[in-house]
């Protein structure tokens, strides 16, 4: 605490010195786009804000002479023209110098084209498709793709003996690259898919689905479904249907994220996920980042979107400190490339070619903690995860 004193009272110091000097103090404008209303405000939205929020409130600003005004958009659905409209906005009438946030990959992908003309580095808080950063020069990724956290969970079954499998994934992009990913996988190592299911995104009734797979009796069952009550639907499927019961295994990657788990009660114990995120992750930057995120939203527990928009702001942070506050759109991208730093979630880094995170995923099981809270305990690591997509592409 000693410490955080000193520093905080260096950075007010040096302000008043910096002001008392006469000259004027940078303020850089950061654009966040992200669901601050609607269904995936609890799964995105919050959790955007709370990782800055946690950030900031741990590193003061960026210098004593540069500070940053934050300035969110409510993109409330899932809707690529009305967020490309937002970043317009910001970028023609709010005169930002970043976008952050951005859900979805139909959203980044309206949104690359202004990137690259405008040159507006722009860091991709989630979107999961491994082509989305090659999209825009200006594009850096700090959550995952969908090849990252797949590929271990295949080989993990492999490794365990899992022979037969059923996928089953939600029908758009992200979906069809988890898909890909495992089936590729698991076949290379001498898996079988028996099936392959793909789900409206829109489906609520998922009992017809588990009857297939009953009838078909797979080993395991790999699922890949977005935040929110489709999951909870399928979880709950997935244990009164009796799979669970009968054996059928559930391999999946963001099912189980903090802030839908506990919605999903009984049902979701003993299901096995691999992803870059437990709140419960055992480190001491995980400690302080979940403390720092509950004095800010008491009863909180970050899930994997807080922590890349944790790491996302760091990323902000190091690329304004490089260009001392200055419209430097490739001197940012320069500092940004090759990045590496302890996060809440492990070490990592960003990838000077891809622009995409190179990180840890974890296997996790889902268990009660002490408190009687569902958590993503952590039983296995695969270190310094990259991006499967193009390796995968060329098979």
């Amino acid at each position: 605490m000693r410490f955080k004193s000193a520093f905080g009272t260096g950075i007010a110091v040096a302000a008043v010195l910096w002001s008392a000097s006469g000259l004027t103090a940078e303020v850089v404008k950061v654009g966040v786009i992200a669901p601050f209303s609607g269904n995936f405000s609890g799964s995105f939205g919050a959790p955007f804000r709370q990782g800055i929020q946690a950030y900031v409130a741990q590193h003061g600003q960026p210098a004593p002479e540069i500070s940053i005004e934050w300035i969110y958009r409510d993109n409330s659905q899932v809707d690529p023209q009305r967020a490309k409209a937002l970043a317009q906005e910001l970028v023609v009438k709010d005169k930002v110098q970043y976008l952050a946030g951005i859900m979805t990959t139909p959203e980044a992908l309206a949104i690359a084209p202004l990137a690259q003309s405008a040159k507006i580095p722009t860091i991709l808080f989630n979107s999961s498709t491994s082509i989305v950063v090659s999209k825009s020069d200006y594009f850096v990724r700090t959550s995952n793709t969908l090849p990252q956290v797949t590929v271990p969970i295949a080989r993990n079954a492999l490794k365990r003996g899992i022979r037969n499998v059923i996928t089953a994934v939600a029908d758009y992009s992200p979906g069809i690259d988890a898909e890909t990913a495992f089936k590729k996988t698991f076949e290379a190592g001498g898996g079988t898919i028996v099936e392959s299911i793909r789900m409206p995104l829109s489906a609520t009734d998922f009992g017809p689905y588990m009857q297939r797979i009953k009838i078909a009796k797979p080993d395991a069952l790999f699922v890949f479904l977005p935040y929110g009550p489709p999951t909870y639907s399928f979880v709950r499927s997935y244990a009164d249907s009796g799979l669970r019961a009968s054996g059928v295994r559930f391999l999946g990657t963001s099912e189980t994220q903090e802030s839908d788990l506990q919605e999903q009660g009984d049902a979701a114990l003993g299901l096995e996920t691999t992803y870059f995120y437990s709140a419960v992750h055992p480190s001491p930057e995980n400690k302080a980042f979940v403390e720092a995120v509950a004095k800010l939203a008491p009863g909180a527990m970050p899930n994997p979107a807080t922590v890349s928009a944790y790491d996302g702001t760091h990323v902000l942070y190091t690329m304004i400190k490089a260009t001392a506050g200055k419209p430097d759109p490739d001197g940012a991208l320069s500092a940004a490339k090759g990045l590496s730093w302890t996060s809440p979630r492990g070490p990592v880094r960003i990838d000077p070619q891809t622009r995409d995170i190179i990180q840890n995923v974890y296997l996790r099981v889902v268990e009660r903690d002490a408190a009687g809270r569902l958590v993503n305990r952590e039983t296995e690591t695969f270190e310094a995860q990259p991006d499967y997509g193009l390796e995968l592409s060329r098979k």
